[in-house]
């Protein structure tokens, strides 16, 4: 057995390490820096039924912490994404993973059919938390009925694996992450960005076009180790971790709190060798301390979780 390969609903992965959704792109951003064949998988960029042009600029603005983003969802629709983004990673011998998005559950739905007509996509994350028109415009996975319903929708058309991306912009994560399950989910992704803002002190206004932005980075790596921590203690399902990862010892804390994979985001804005980097460090720190295999730390936190009962 690999040391460092992962078995997860729908998914045998090389290693734990994949890019997450929106810092990838669809290949492109990376192509020809490092061998996609290493990764553990590949997440894509959110897709949704029509093209979208994102928010207007400026929409990134660095902190000492992180980073504040507030692209918009910008892609060039399912369509697009499946009949060309898609087919430009066929050659790789790593499982994709596809970011559903949209501002309706017939959205969700419809954009989720599409995807799985793909050979190419093995699984799906579903981004809730996008803003539920339907509803008012709350966002899809701040409600738990929502999230419970949403998910139940998307499970009864997807053939492939299906997980849900939690918002950390809740009061109670793990509800949100119980009502996933009970829709069906295979697995959980968590977390994504928190709502942010930072002002110019200049023109005494948002510096982000679009006021309010998502904060990601290793100022929100803390947070994550603890929702990750409290999910995995009230769900079944599997948790792909994700939220300033950058080192090594971020992705075995993460799986330590309960993740069984681990996606890095913002760390590659700055190395676009992160994930290589990590995937090869891995087994040289796992020696260091004692961890055989992955999927056998991931078997004693488990057990170790079992006894605090």
């Amino acid at each position: 057995m690999n040391q460092l390969s992962v078995n997860l609903p729908g998914l045998h992965l090389k290693n734990p390490i994949m890019p997450s959704s929106g810092t990838f792109g669809f290949g492109e951003r990376h192509m020809g820096k490092f061998d996609y064949n290493i990764l553990g998988a590949i997440i894509i960029k959110s897709t949704t039924s029509q093209a979208r042009t994102g928010n207007p600029e400026p929409t990134y603005h660095q902190l000492d912490t992180g980073i504040l983003n507030a692209i918009g969802l910008k892609n060039p629709g399912v369509d697009v994404i499946v009949n060309e983004k898609l087919p430009a990673l066929k050659d790789f011998d790593t499982p994709v993973i596809a970011s559903v998005a949209g501002n309706t559950t017939a959205e969700f739905v419809e954009v989720t059919k599409k995807l799985c007509q793909s050979p190419y996509v093995k699984a799906l994350e579903l981004n809730v938390s996008c803003p539920n028109v339907a509803e008012g415009g709350l966002t899809f996975g701040s409600n738990p009925e929502s999230v419970r319903s949403m998910t139940e929708a998307v499970k009864k058309v997807a053939t492939v694996p299906v997980y849900v991306k939690l918002t950390p912009n809740v009061t109670d994560i793990v509800a949100i992450a119980q009502a996933a399950e009970q829709g069906g989910a295979d697995g959980i992704s968590m977390i994504n960005t928190f709502s942010s803002m930072a002002i110019d002190l200049e023109t005494r206004k948002p510096i982000l076009s679009n006021k309010t932005g998502g904060l990601s980075g290793p100022g929100i790596k803390p947070i994550a180790i603890r929702m990750i921590y409290q999910v995995s203690r009230a769900v079944s399902i599997p948790i792909i971790g994700m939220g300033g990862v950058s080192t090594v010892d971020d992705v075995l804390e993460m799986i330590i709190a309960g993740a069984s994979a681990v996606a890095i985001g913002t760390a590659q804005y700055n190395n676009p060798l992160v994930c290589k980097e990590l995937i090869e460090g891995l087994p040289i720190r796992m020696k260091e301390l004692g961890i055989e295999s992955i999927e056998g730390l991931i078997k004693e936190v488990k057990e170790g979780r079992l006894n605090e009962n």
